[in-house]
């Protein structure tokens, strides 16, 4: 299993190369509660997360938020009342890289710290 949970985030240009199908299948064996989905002819990696209530739900939104400002790499975020979906895919490739891997581990690595 990859430990990309102890791994730093990448700046990433437009001709980075995209996460393969080999890598990307790999990631989800190690992380089965993460998902792909293709929004738009872009892969990303998707979960959602359960709270008892709203302000739990808002205060892991804004952990993402300083992991994703520390990291530089940033998701889509759904919040709602005990729910928060988290999206992650680089932009700039319009797929997955290595970061999205490591900021869904991170994700996760938050989750369960709360």
């Amino acid at each position: 299993m990859e430990n990309y949970e102890s791994k730093v985030c990448t700046a990433c240009r437009a001709d980075a190369p995209k996460a393969t199908q080999s890598q990307i299948e790999g990631f989800l064996n190690d992380y089965p509660s993460w998902e792909l989905q293709d929004i738009n002819d872009v892969p990303q990696l998707m979960k959602s997360y359960s709270f008892k209530n709203y302000l739990q739900a808002v205060d892991f939104t804004n952990r993402i938020a300083e992991l994703a400002e520390k990291e530089g790499h940033h998701p889509a975020i759904v919040l709602e009342w005990g729910k928060v979906q988290v999206s992650w895919w680089t932009h700039k490739i319009r797929g997955l890289h290595e970061n999205d891997f490591i900021m869904s581990a991170k994700t996760d690595q938050l989750f369960d710290s709360m």
